[in-house]
């Protein structure tokens, strides 16, 4: 599991930045670092590790997958993530327009009004 949770915090890295890694590990305790663990093996050392799909599909799906399911906490974090996996603007709008006929509009309307925010300030840093 070493391999795979230093696989992990290697992809998780270079889809997220040094700088949001960073801000989750001094963040960390002894109540949810097993959660990171977790997240790192699995989410990151298994399912982005995988050469089965680009990252640039993978930031659309997850995109879309967030989007549909109403987590839009996350949809900040991962529209960054598109800066890295080469994810157009485009790109993002052709998922959420499919969130809006296959979820719903609400959920696609909020998805993208958190894109446009966080686009803006990606260009304004």
């Amino acid at each position: 599991m070493a391999e795979r949770f230093d696989e992990g915090t290697k992809v998780r890295r270079s889809v997220l930045g040094d700088a949001h890694v960073d801000r989750a590990e001094a963040a960390k305790t002894p109540f949810d670092e097993p959660f990171q663990i977790l997240i790192t093996e699995g989410a990151w050392g298994t399912v982005w590790a995988s050469d089965g799909i680009s990252p640039r599909d993978r930031s659309m799906l997850t995109l879309a997958l967030l989007a549909a399911l109403g987590n839009f906490e996350e949809i900040p974090m991962h529209i960054r993530a598109t800066a890295r996996t080469g994810a157009s603007k485009t790109d993002v709008l052709e998922a959420f327009q499919h969130v809006a006929i296959y979820a719903g509009v609400p959920r696609a309307n909020q998805a993208l009004k958190l894109a446009k925010q966080t686009y803006a300030e990606m260009e304004q840093e």
